[in-house]
């Protein structure tokens, strides 16, 4: 069955209900703000559906990260879809946020998903479609980097599983709704991420979205935590969610409530810690240490006490912008098929770009940003390396400001890996390049300390491009905001 004719069949209930029409999803740079809110409730539903292949011990299939040419040789637990509707019920439609257990999809892939579900959009009066990755280091790999290369590491059956899983995990969503509140809480998580690249700056918070339904059935968590998740490390050849899983695992039985779970700035590179790594590998021991990382933040996630109700009202923005592509090694994939991207030319230039996007919501009160990549940190919430420690002895002053400065947000809610994937975000700063095989192999710094993540960026350029589209979101929001004054908040 092709997609778009599951969607429609999945859909059929759905048309039964006799939804009122809509109106048009807002444009592309247009804020869809909603000043005030129109009910006491939000309405949400959660689905979830399974990305597994049911011919993994007789075909290929690559597992992403680390290394390429890594078959699959098994499966530990399956990779998932899961899906949130959320809805302000201001009449304007809910939105959709799909978190899919991979390490990352391009954009075109994105659209893909996208266009398979026009029919549910046109139904649902489905608002927006945020689709994000878990980063996952020990799924297949649906970017193509990872295969025998010069060849793709993309199974196309896979793919379609994968865009099958969402669509039902999206009905199932939709489906699922019921009124109730929506609470924010955070805690501080201390003692669970390393950041192995100067500077020492990322996110400790562990933020949970609460969505308490009045009838008190399954509630529906959404969480954000900034880690790669790559507990099952380098040397595993398995299926697997990583640790991810078992976050969700517990909450679920200690709790009873679904989670769907997105990562915030990850680059530079922040992950979990996994104590005595070379032990643990060597007694094959890596799937425990994994297995406890996730009950041990899903602890965390149980144990936040101070809550805030948000009001149901949803603003949202979506920008698309250009960035160019200064690695060669990137462009000759792409040429050759690896990556399913289309190149572009930056405007007013010859150079190679990409078109990428990044989307804002607030809800309430509660700001988020949504980026297409792996950004640094400290791009985010500042700390930026000074001319004596960086790697070109540049001040800080030639990078970005960091966003949430741009957005006047100090608690800028940021998920990474949302409708795109442009590897890593390092700021100018301190991005270095090998001198006589740039892109391909890392570089060394004048202080010893290894710059591998450039050769997984697009550039140095990157930064700037994304801080200046928030710029532009901002002032779009600002304008909207202005248009309203005294309606809202």
């Amino acid at each position: 069955m092709d997609l778009g004719s599951l969607a429609s069949s999945a859909l059929s209930g759905v048309n039964a209900l006799g939804r009122k029409t809509y109106a048009e999803p807002p444009e592309d740079g247009m804020f869809d703000y909603t000043p005030k809110a129109v009910s006491d409730r939000f309405t949400a539903g959660f689905g979830k559906a399974v990305m597994l292949p049911d011919d993994v011990a007789k075909k290929r299939y690559y597992i992403a990260g680390y290394r390429d040419n890594n078959p699959a040789k098994g499966v530990i637990d399956p990779q998932y879809a899961h899906a949130l509707w959320l809805d302000d019920n201001s009449g304007k439609g809910g939105h959709l946020f799909i978190s899919l257990d991979i390490v990352g999809l391009l954009r075109k892939d994105v659209q893909t998903l996208q266009r398979a579900l026009k029919d549910f959009v046109r139904t649902t009066g489905c608002r927006s479609i945020t689709v994000m990755s878990t980063h996952n280091h020990a799924g297949i790999d649906t970017m193509g980097i990872w295969g025998r290369l010069p060849h793709s590491g993309k199974n196309q059956k896979f793919m379609t599983i994968l865009y099958n899983a969402a669509i039902t995990a999206a009905v199932a969503a939709y489906r699922d709704r019921r009124k109730g509140r929506l609470y924010l809480g955070t805690v501080e998580v201390p003692d669970m991420q390393e950041d192995i690249r100067l500077p020492e700056v990322y996110s400790k918070t562990l933020t949970r979205l609460r969505f308490a339904p009045d009838d008190d059935t399954r509630e529906i968590w959404f969480l954000n935590f900034a880690s790669h998740s790559e507990s099952l490390q380098g040397c595993n050849s398995l299926i697997s969610a990583d640790f991810p899983c078992y976050l969700r695992e517990r909450i679920r039985n200690k709790t009873g409530a679904e989670t769907i779970y997105g990562v915030g700035a990850i680059g530079g590179m922040i992950s979990m810690k996994v104590e005595n790594e070379d032990l643990l590998r060597k007694e094959n021991r890596l799937l425990e240490s994994t297995r406890n990382i996730g009950y041990k933040l899903a602890d965390y996630a149980m144990s936040i006490k101070d809550e805030k109700e948000l009001a149901p009202r949803i603003s949202f923005i979506r920008q698309e912008f250009y960035c160019p592509v200064d690695n060669p090694v990137l462009t000759a994939a792409c040429q050759l098929g690896i990556l399913n991207a289309d190149k572009f030319k930056l405007p007013y230039s010859e150079r190679n770009a990409l078109k990428t996007e990044l989307s804002y919501y607030e809800i309430d009160t509660l700001k988020i940003l949504m980026l297409p990549c792996e950004l640094f940190p400290e791009l985010a919430y500042g700390g930026y390396l000074g001319a004596e420690e960086s790697a070109l002895g540049e001040p800080p002053e030639i990078n970005p400001p960091p966003l949430t400065e741009i957005a006047e947000a100090k608690d800028l809610l940021i998920f990474g890996l949302a409708n795109d994937e442009l590897g890593y975000v390092i700021p100018p700063n301190d991005f270095l390049l090998n001198e006589s095989i740039p892109y391909m192999d890392k570089a060394i710094d004048r202080l010893g300390r290894r710059h591998y993540e450039e050769t997984n960026s697009m550039g140095p350029e990157t930064a700037g491009h994304i801080a200046d589209a928030l710029a532009k979101v901002m002032i779009f929001v600002k304008e909207a905001k202005a248009n309203h004054k005294g309606e809202g908040k």
